[in-house]
């Protein structure tokens, strides 16, 4: 950088050494620079004239502010919302039991039954059902902050692996559950995370042993499960296995599928129409024994319970072949949860289901 010269100054006349007044000495100070234009007056506060009396503008404008001051500290509180949920269902239409009644079959065309399902006992712990055909009915009680889990699962990878991992699904889900739910109370966002922590717990395990031994190296299963707790219901599932919910003569799916199928539908690149027939629609790209499962369900859906509701729980030998209006009309025939299970696998064997077929029906009543 080019260093500034300072300008020479012009030698002085002798008018000029006469006006110029006399150098100050060495050792005295300079005097502060001073600025060239006058002080200005201070700025008047906004709302307040010079004198700095408050003017009939700004005596409105403080009443105004004291008289909405109790409003604004009213309005920004926010309004309280109780963490239980068991004030939502008034009492008159809470459902007082549960009714349950489960079919699972190894179907026309296998040779084993990869299926399993797990329902509560009075004594808290899960039972499953041997290979074959199988069927189940019990009624529960309901108590208030007491859970009651109900799991169906359908394995793959063969006859070994398949029933291998269906066991340790329908096993393990259940009493990881039992450990974790105990003092949850009723807040949805915890009851989720014990869900999603519980399938998480099921998925390492099954995982490991697929490691580990290498007749199970292939296996994987389908979960879907509903825990029911102080007038709610948390629905989740991993695969193709579904969760219905049937109120008021309509049917709802609770559960969403992880197949290639569902996938390009979702993207917009096949149609609702193709989808049942495609040719990746058992293809699944999320299963309990693979790596993307690790964290547990994606979704776990927290819905209401009535008196009346009624819910299924069911593999894709049913949900394959039968049409939902069909499910809705067999489960609203019956008030028997068992008869409706029957009856749906009759109806999924008549329509050539090429599966194993699990249905588990509930009643709340």
């Amino acid at each position: 950088m080019r260093p500034t010269k300072k300008k020479a100054r012009p030698p002085l006349t002798g008018d000029d050494r006469a006006s110029r007044p006399a150098s100050p000495r060495k050792n005295a100070k300079a005097p502060k620079r001073q600025a060239k234009s006058p002080a200005r007056p201070p700025a008047p506060v906004k709302g307040n004239n010079v004198s700095g009396q408050p003017t009939w503008r700004a005596r409105l404008q403080n009443l105004w502010k004291s008289l909405l001051a109790p409003l604004k500290i009213q309005a920004s509180k926010p309004p309280e919302v109780p963490k239980s949920s068991e004030s939502e269902v008034p009492p008159e239409f809470r459902a007082k039991m549960l009714r349950v009644g489960v079919v699972s079959t190894v179907g026309n065309y296998r040779e084993h039954n990869e299926d399993n399902f797990s329902l509560p006992t009075l004594a808290g712990k899960a039972t499953a059902g041997g290979v074959g055909h199988r069927d189940a009915s019990m009624d529960i009680t309901i108590e208030r902050s007491q859970s009651y889990s109900f799991v169906v699962a359908d394995g793959m990878g063969g006859q070994l692996a398949g029933e291998k991992a269906s066991q340790m699904a329908v096993d393990i889900i259940p009493k990881e559950l039992s450990k974790r739910i105990g003092n949850a109370g009723s807040d949805d966002k915890q009851i989720q995370k014990i869900i999603r922590d519980a399938v998480a717990t099921a998925n390492q395990e099954i995982l490991g042993l697929s490691v580990i031994q290498t007749e199970f190296n292939n296996m994987g299963t389908t979960v879907v499960l509903a825990l029911f707790r102080n007038d709610r219901v948390y629905v989740a599932g991993i695969g193709d296995s579904r969760a219905y919910r049937f109120r008021d003569g309509r049917i709802e799916q609770l559960t969403k599928d992880h197949s290639l199928a569902q996938a390009l539908l979702e993207a917009g690149t096949i149609t609702a129409e193709e989808l049942p027939n495609h040719k990746f629609n058992h293809v699944l790209y999320l299963y309990l024994g693979s790596k993307d499962a690790r964290g547990g369900p994606e979704d776990v859906k927290a819905a209401e319970v009535r008196a009346g509701d009624r819910f299924l729980l069911a593999s894709d030998g049913l949900t394959g072949v039968v049409h939902d209006a069909q499910l809705a009309e067999v489960v609203a025939v019956s008030d028997d949860p068992q008869a409706s299970a029957r009856s749906l696998i009759k109806m999924a064997l008549d329509n050539q289901s090429k599966d194993n077929v699990t249905c588990l029906v509930i009643h709340a009543v």
